[in-house]
């Protein structure tokens, strides 16, 4: 005889798993943790940058333009900009002249030459730029090369810096094409050597040009030790403009530092997104 009560039971529903769903994991929690103490001092920064004033309040007692107006208007921050442009920019393109073709030539014709590369790129993480620093004052402060205290010496200084990035950048973009068959089919197609480097290579790793030029820049646009102990007052760049006017007025101080800021973020940020497509490119491939 059946039971007049054919209806199952209803399961019980945990809710655990929903509560488990939105909660985050500990992992995530370390991660939120870390990045909200990172960024804690920027946005202190930018909010005492955009301030009228911020005296014993919480928050600030209003907020303005007036810092940052004032510090692009600045000529001795314009020549401060422009100096170190000037010695960055010049210092790439030093860079990229003399590697290029060292990674091109290790790649293809002198194998053991990358061995040495890989071990002279570590030297300028080996050594402090204090001990560097000492040196070159002591090496170029006279004698026939008196380039203390002028852009010169920065410039050259930094193309060590930018050394790693720039070669590490280009001898892994080498290795993800086959050099040897485009350069006999360039060559086979009546091509020179140089021309089949410039027309055909040279194309070929531009991804890798443009990550070393943005991580190298991003890098040396806020170096410091170098260009205060190099040529200082002599020749200021953004660095030591910023320790120059450390006594200034602080929302003033806090523009400069969130403007300098923003643009190594950029610059970085750039060099990632072309690291990205290299990447996915590779995938593709």
């Amino acid at each position: 005889m059946l039971p007049n009560d054919l209806t199952l039971p209803r399961p019980k529903i945990s809710r655990l798993p929903m509560l488990s769903r939105w909660w985050p994991s500990p992992y995530t929690l370390v991660v939120i943790s870390v990045f909200i103490l990172l960024a804690l001092p920027l946005v202190a920064t930018l909010g005492y940058a955009l301030a009228t004033s911020w005296g014993a309040t919480l928050v600030p007692e209003g907020l303005t333009l007036k810092w940052f107006l004032s510090l692009w208007s600045t000529p001795r921050f314009q020549w401060a900009f422009a100096r170190s442009m000037f010695v960055t920019v010049g210092a790439l393109a030093l860079s990229l002249i003399l590697v290029v073709p060292v990674a091109f030539l290790a790649h293809t014709r002198y194998p053991r030459l990358d061995a040495w590369m890989n071990g002279l790129i570590l030297v300028p993480f080996a050594v402090p730029p204090v001990v560097s620093s000492v040196g070159l004052l002591q090496l170029y402060a006279g004698g026939p090369l008196p380039l203390v205290g002028t852009p010169w010496i920065l410039m050259f200084t930094y193309v060590t810096i930018a050394l790693p990035f720039v070669y590490r950048s280009i001898a892994n973009s080498l290795r993800t094409i086959d050099v040897a068959s485009l350069m006999d089919a360039a060559q086979l197609l009546g091509a020179s050597p140089f021309k089949a480097f410039f027309l055909v290579i040279l194309p070929n790793i531009r991804i890798g040009v443009q990550i070393a030029i943005f991580l190298s820049f991003s890098f040396l646009v806020g170096e410091f030790v170098f260009a205060n102990m190099l040529v200082g007052t002599r020749y200021e760049t953004l660095q030591v403009y910023l320790n120059n006017i450390r006594g200034a007025s602080g929302h003033f101080t806090s523009a400069l530092v969130i403007t300098l800021f923003l643009f190594t973020l950029l610059l970085t940020w750039l060099g990632n997104r072309q690291a990205g497509h290299a990447l996915a490119k590779e995938v593709r491939l």
